[in-house]
């Protein structure tokens, strides 16, 4: 599986998000493009220590059930459901947002050292490349649902 941790499967990433426009439509869900672009920061700045969210005790119980499901799955699936924290219903800068979102990539060009917890506030205790697996999963889900 390619790795957000390798700077050529990294940049694969980014090029991919170069080339989404303001009027690229998605081809399931809800969210615009800039919706998703800010949707896609959001884990990654809990990975990163920006952000913190905390999933009640059911919702914690359910995520360790079901962590090594959605890590091992080939792809994640469509409509899936997501922390309210990472939900987008406002308008964004298309430009910043993708901006923003590529400079977070770059930081994991080098290396793990840039994961700040190593636990996930629904899946619990992650390893490196657990966060590897599912942020590259993430981004590659919703860079699919906008055709790119």
């Amino acid at each position: 599986m390619p790795s957000i941790f390798n700077p050529t499967d990294n940049q694969k990433i980014i090029d991919r998000i170069n080339k989404l426009t303001p009027d690229s439509e998605r081809q399931w869900g809800k969210m615009t493009v800039s919706q998703m672009l800010s949707h896609c920061i959001a884990p990654i700045d809990v990975l990163l220590g920006n952000s913190k969210i905390k999933a009640n005790f059911i919702f914690q119980l359910l995520g360790r059930l079901i962590k090594r499901k959605i890590i091992n799955a080939p792809e994640l699936s469509k409509n899936n459901p997501t922390a309210p924290e990472f939900i987008r219903k406002e308008n964004y800068d298309f430009d910043k947002t993708k901006i923003e979102l590529i400079e977070k990539l770059q930081q994991f060009q080098d290396g793990t050292k840039v994961i700040k917890t190593n636990r996930h506030p629904f899946f619990g205790p992650m390893s490196s490349q657990d966060w590897d697996t599912l942020q590259w999963k993430h981004l590659d889900h919703h860079l699919r649902q906008f055709g790119v």
